[in-house]
């Protein structure tokens, strides 16, 4: 048996400080890299995830070679079954003692790996994956003995182990968080920098033509296709944010408006997800801009929250959780997705604009996400598993590590409270605080029932009034239950029975 090494590298995992890659020799490890149609089509994945996924490894594929590593590629035109098949395929052109991967950041993904070694007759060395700032036994230490696992406190350790915005061991302006200063809604205040496109290379091009070939009814326009696929690109994406949006992406980052699907976002989470930046050079850099006087306290933290905050406790939840995380389903939520989540034929005007955007670009905002589509879906009982794969098939940075915990958790409060301390329902008039989408939209948020009525304000109530044996134990929902009761009941009846209807005609 030859002493050399074969090193799986996933799609999510381009990133040189990856540790399998880290570890490698050149002169004698292989590295595989497999476009294959099991990763590609355990759901619909948006096209624009598809080919930022497959030109991304191709580019980095390459790159490996300029490194002088042998590289066993496959293309998804191979038609290639699954990654232990292509790895199956490597190791009789290149036998190795053992076969090395970055652990994935799938739980479905880590249960077929670990029955890989019997099959494929070597060793299979998963390797804790490093590029994350806590690791799994980092957060399960953390978590130990808590009765709550809230993000504030997680996070606030995070700032102190990684030096970042600190004054001497003090935060910044006196306090850790500054949400309250980043929620602005949106009224054309200032103008929005157009974003320059990043043209397709000849690698590119050809994913999109092979992408469009093979999965010609997944959602993606990729007309639009305007994602880097190298860490350079990727790098130079995320210099733009620095000198052109930053300054305002605090003020505006929950903000709802019509003129553009990008506000002043980073437009990098998939980037970091698939591993093309790396997650602590973005904190120290927002952190440098902040020290320099280019923009707020509140933006830097805003952002540095984001990543050091909020991605590595979702991640850590995903794991500690794991499978039975799941199954929740606190409101028994069963309802089936309606079509318009696959086609944005709706007349709501903030959900037909987010879903869309989402269908076509793969991208929509955590407000978008959060209090616009699952806000919707959370108000009317939608199927937790549907909802969950529609998040996990639609966004090009979704993985679902940190799209269970965010869908599940955080907008469908299925999680049994494990990640909020309340659900995120709001009626009409959050989404009409946060944007301009209610000027263009045939229904009222000032109206509770009738035809021209927003379809929130009913069906926020109906959630109330058929949860409310669950709700009323949450203390921080005392008011509004408290509300609720002492409605007229004639009212309350109409309210329900309008939202009844519209439930009806999903």
């Amino acid at each position: 048996m030859s002493n050399s090494k074969l090193i799986l590298v996933l799609g999510d995992q381009l990133s040189w400080s990856n540790p399998a890659i880290a570890a490698a020799d050149p002169q004698t490890d292989g590295i595989v890299l497999a476009e294959v149609r099991e990763e590609a089509s355990y759901v619909p994945h948006n096209r624009h995830k598809m080919v930022l996924i497959f030109s991304a490894m191709r580019h980095f594929a390459q790159a490996l070679r300029d490194r002088g590593f042998t590289v066993f590629y496959t293309e998804i035109g191979a038609g290639l079954g699954s990654l232990e098949e292509a790895c199956s395929a490597a190791l009789k052109q290149h036998p190795a003692k053992s076969l090395e991967v970055c652990s994935p950041g799938e739980h479905r993904l880590l249960t077929a790996m670990r029955q890989w070694s019997e099959r494929l007759g070597v060793a299979v060395n998963l390797l804790e994956d490093t590029r994350f700032l806590a690791s799994n036994d980092d957060f399960s230490a953390w978590a130990a003995g808590r009765k709550q696992l809230r993000m504030e406190y997680f996070y606030r350790e995070m700032r102190k182990r990684y030096d970042l915005l600190l004054d001497d061991q003090d935060p910044c302006g006196g306090q850790w968080n500054y949400d309250a200063d980043n929620r602005k809604g949106w009224r054309n205040q200032v103008p929005i920098p157009e974003r320059e496109d990043v043209p397709p290379d000849a690698i590119t091009q050809k994913v999109i033509d092979e992408v469009l070939e093979y999965f010609p009814d997944n959602p993606g326009d990729l007309s639009q296709f305007r994602l880097a696929v190298t860490n350079e690109g990727a790098q130079q994406q995320f210099d733009w944010f620095c000198r052109y949006t930053l300054a305002d992406f605090g003020n505006y980052q929950d903000a709802l408006p019509e003129e553009s699907p990008w506000v002043f976002h980073s437009l990098i989470s998939m980037y970091l997800n698939c591993g093309l930046l790396e997650p602590l050079a973005l904190c120290q850099r927002v952190e440098a801009e902040y020290r320099a006087e280019r923009c707020s306290l509140a933006a830097a933290e805003g952002f540095i929250r984001q990543i050091l905050g909020w991605r590595e406790y979702v991640r850590g939840i995903y794991w500690l959780l794991m499978p039975e995380y799941a199954e929740r389903n606190t409101f028994d939520a069963r309802r089936p997705l309606p079509d318009f989540f696959w086609n944005a034929e709706t007349d709501m005007r903030c959900l037909q604009r987010a879903l869309s955007q989402s269908l076509d670009l793969g991208y929509a905002h955590h407000i978008q996400r959060l209090m616009v589509i699952g806000n919707f879906a959370l108000l009317a009982g939608l199927d937790v598993h549907s909802v969950c794969a529609w998040y996990l098939a639609v966004y090009v940075d979704a993985y679902e590590w940190v799209e269970l915990p965010n869908t599940s958790g955080m907008a469908l409060f299925a999680d049994e409270g494990a990640m909020a301390s309340k659900p995120y329902a709001a009626s009409g008039k959050y989404i009409q605080k946060q944007g301009n989408h209610c000027k263009q939209c045939r229904y009222n948020p000032a109206k509770m029932t009738g035809d021209e009525a927003c379809p929130y304000n009913s069906l926020y109530w109906h959630f109330i009034d058929r949860n409310a044996d669950l709700l009323s134990s949450n203390p921080r929902m005392g008011l509004i239950m408290g509300n609720w009761r002492k409605r007229d009941p004639e009212e309350k009846q109409a309210i329900t029975a309008w939202a009844d209807t519209l439930l009806e005609q999903l």
